[in-house]
């Protein structure tokens, strides 16, 4: 079937291109909590620091009180399946011990908290691709993360996807699903390069972008997403292999067809009543409450679609994977099959993430995508 329409294949009616660029422009609750939460940690840290100083002057003779090692949450691993250094949790439920303070995302950056500069970056850009059904709405923690790390952000918005205009049943091939995420690559300079992350369907959208735009994308980054292969649809990686009664992916879908009149489905709904349980079982009431009034249907054709990808251009492109593992939508296992059938460069586990870490985990999504970014060259 192949990529049909090529990466700007024709055949449907241009609308206007809605571009959306990451940022949050007044501080909301949610930053105000993080900035109160910094703030305490950096007077706690001052404080621990001078109790120390003062047992040492106290008793030369005295040993240094014993520091609990933090936990860990998650761990990169090698497409070999060895685990590299773990990091430090940065967000739980858990109490959080003395030593186990919040960094200023900054510090991520610029070097960690005893100032060691870290490697460079070889960009700084983050283009943010979002799953089927959302938005470039669902972003905006990891968009204000970034960006207070001195980053830059850009989040898309797909056709027919948060508040872009056209209609789902209206897309008809990947190469119009994926055309405001083509046309931003297009636009790049000669010389700019990019990071591509992406989640869910968002997936095989960036390896669509991949063989269209290699030499604009240093890394792509798949986040819970499907990492497709040569002549493989996207609904491949969502299917699953025994039929179960009480798959909550197939009690969710409810199939959309144009006009009532197609012979196969245009679009794919989500019910609102198991979408909860599929995509956000870990995630806050708030941020549930936001996708609930914000997601719409997701258009077939693309997921149906076979992309054809190359060793030349989609292979030239590192990748890396971000696995969830408390995650309902597409689970782990499946996650894992598709990691073998195609390993990255680099496979990194969010655990106690739901399938949407950009809600449930943000801290340790934003981590893991920093230190993708400060790999360096192989």
């Amino acid at each position: 079937m192949g990529n049909q329409m090529g990466c700007f294949g024709g055949g449907e009616p241009k609308k206007k291109k809605k571009v959306v660029t990451g940022g949050l422009r007044k501080r909301g609750g949610w930053e105000d909590g993080v900035i109160e939460q910094q703030a305490l940690a950096k007077a706690l840290q001052q404080q621990h620091k001078a109790q120390m100083r003062f047992e040492r002057n106290a008793s030369s003779q005295e040993q240094g009180a014993k520091i609990v090692p933090p936990r860990k949450s998650y761990a990169g691993r090698t497409a070999g399946g060895a685990y590299k250094d773990e990091f430090k949790r940065s967000a739980s439920t858990r109490a959080r011990h003395l030593d186990d303070l919040l960094l200023d995302p900054r510090q991520l950056v610029n070097g960690s908290k005893e100032g060691v500069v870290k490697a460079s970056i070889e960009t700084k850009h983050f283009v943010l691709v979002h799953g089927g059904g959302l938005g470039s709405w669902c972003w905006y923690k990891s968009i204000a993360l970034l960006e207070e790390s001195g980053l830059v952000a850009t989040a898309i918005d797909l056709r027919g996807s948060g508040i872009d205009s056209m209609d789902p049943n209206e897309i008809g091939s990947m190469a119009v699903y994926a055309e405001p995420l083509l046309n931003f690559l297009d636009k790049l300079g000669s010389d700019e390069k990019v990071i591509l992350v992406a989640h869910n369907i968002g997936g095989a959208c960036i390896s669509y972008a991949m063989e269209c735009f290699p030499g604009k994308v240093s890394k792509a980054v798949f986040v819970a997403a499907a990492m497709i292969t040569d002549g493989q649809r996207a609904f491949d990686v969502f299917v699953r292999q025994e039929k179960n009664e009480d798959d909550l992916m197939r009690k969710a879908q409810r199939f959309l067809y144009k006009n009532r009149t197609s012979s196969t489905p245009t679009a794919v709904e989500l019910d609102r009543n198991s979408v909860k349980d599929l995509f956000f079982n870990r995630s806050p009431a708030k941020d549930v409450a936001l996708a609930m009034v914000s997601m719409r249907p997701i258009p077939f054709p693309p997921a149906m679609e076979k992309i054809t990808l190359t060793s030349e251009k989609y292979g030239s492109v590192r990748r890396f994977y971000i696995e969830t593992v408390v995650d309902h939508a597409l689970p782990f296992e499946l996650q894992q099959n598709m990691i073998n059938l195609n390993p990255p460069e680099q496979v990194f586990t969010l655990k106690g993430s739901d399938h949407s870490p950009f809600f449930s985990k943000p801290q340790s999504l934003h981590k893991t995508l920093v230190d993708i970014a400060m790999i360096g060259a192989k």
